[in-house]
């Protein structure tokens, strides 16, 4: 899944470790989410949208593989 969390996160002038501590996770599942190596449960999904104003759509999008 392709998203768009660097570009969110950095936007808002935040860290990973920054944005992990919003999260309540820890900064390797921000890096993990960030490089597609990792896709958020609902909850968490839900949680990064509320952090960053927007919709979960704006955040992901499916790849070629769904």
């Amino acid at each position: 899944m392709e998203n768009s969390l660097p570009e969110y996160r950095k936007d808002r002038g935040l860290s990973q470790q920054a944005l992990a501590d919003l999260l309540g996770v820890s900064r390797q599942t921000v890096i993990s989410l960030e490089k597609g190596r990792y896709d958020p449960s609902l909850p968490l999904a839900f949680r990064l949208a509320r952090v960053f104003g927007c919709r979960i759509e704006d955040l992901f999008t499916p790849g070629a593989e769904e």
